[in-house]
C-alpha cells in the first residue's frame, strides 16, 4: 500500500512537548465536552465521545480530567461551542485547514485571519482549499504492534482502506464514517493505538525547501497556540534532508 507521508510525521511530532501539555489537555477536554453535549454522555452509545476519550487517554489526559469534561457537558451553565472550519494558504502556496471550537465566532475569525496575515498566509473562503483534501479516519500504531504484513492483514479484516508502514510505525486509513468500527476491530487485533481520529488527508501535496518549511511551521505553531483552534492540517511535503534540518 502507500508509502509513509512526511506531513503526517511532523503533525504527530508537534504539540507533545511538556510546555504544550496543559494546552493540549484543554483542547482534548473541550472535544470531550462538546461530544458529550451533542450526543449521549455514555461513550458506549456515542461514537464521537468514545473516540474523543480514546484520543485523550492516548495523550495521557488523567481520568479525573476526562470525567470532569463529561460532567461539564451536563451542567446547565456549560459553554456553548460552535465548530468552525477555516481555509487558506500559507507560505509557498501550501493549503491549510484550521478546525476550531469557539464560543465567540468573531473573536476566533479575527485571530485566525490576523495569524495568517502575520506569517505570510492568506485566509480564504470556506471551500477554497477543502477540495485538495479528503476526510478520513486515521489510526496510528507503533512499530511494536506488529510487522507490516500482520498490520496489513488486521487492517483488511477490520475494513480499513489503506496502510502506510515505516520504521517508526503504521498509519491505517479508513472511511470517516467507519472510524469507530474499524478502530474497535483493530483494538481487538492489535491492542491500543497511539492515536485514533478524523483528519483531513491531503489528496495533493506541495514540496517545500527549508526556508519555506520553516515559515510554514511558524504559521502552524501560531495557529495551534490559539485556544480556540483544535487542529491544523497542511498539504506540504518535505525531503528527508529538510526534515533533519527542522
Amino acid at each position: 500500500m502507500a508509502g509513509h507521508s512526511k506531513w503526517a510525521n511532523i503533525q504527530h511530532r508537534k504539540g507533545r512537548q511538556d510546555a504544550a501539555r496543559s494546552k493540549l489537555f484543554s483542547k482534548l477536554s473541550k472535544e470531550i465536552t462538546v461530544a458529550a453535549k451533542m450526543g449521549d454522555p455514555d461513550p458506549d452509545k456515542n461514537p464521537r465521545l468514545r473516540l474523543a476519550i480514546k484520543e485523550a487517554k492516548a495523550s495521557s489526559v488523567p481520568k479525573d480530567v476526562i470525567e470532569r469534561a463529561i460532567r461539564k457537558s451536563q451542567g446547565g451553565d456549560a459553554e456553548s461551542y460552535e465548530e468552525i472550519r477555516y481555509e487558506g494558504y500559507g507560505p509557498g502556496g501550501v493549503a491549510i485547514i484550521v478546525e476550531a471550537m469557539t464560543d465567540n465566532r468573531n473573536r476566533t475569525a479575527s485571530n485566525v485571519r490576523s495569524t495568517f496575515g502575520k506569517h505570510g498566509g492568506n485566509l480564504g473562503e470556506t471551500g477554497s482549499v477543502a477540495f485538495m483534501f479528503e476526510r478520513k479516519g486515521q489510526i496510528v500504531y507503533p512499530a511494536g504492534a506488529g510487522d507490516a504484513e500482520a498490520v496489513l492483514e488486521a487492517a483488511i479484516e477490520a475494513g480499513a482502506e489503506d496502510v502506510e508502514s515505516a520504521d517508526d510505525g503504521h498509519t491505517i486509513w479508513c472511511e470517516a464514517t467507519e472510524l469507530a468500527a474499524v478502530a474497535s476491530a483493530l483494538e481487538t487485533a492489535l491492542g491500543d493505538s497511539e492515536t485514533t481520529r478524523l483528519v483531513w488527508k491531503p489528496a495533493t501535496t506541495t514540496e517545500l525547501d527549508l526556508d519555506g518549511a520553516q515559515k510554514l511551521m511558524r504559521l502552524i505553531e501560531a495557529l495551534e497556540d490559539d485556544d480556540d483552534v483544535q487542529n491544523v492540517t497542511a498539504n506540504f511535503e518535505i525531503s528527508d534532508e529538510v526534515m533533519e534540518a527542522l
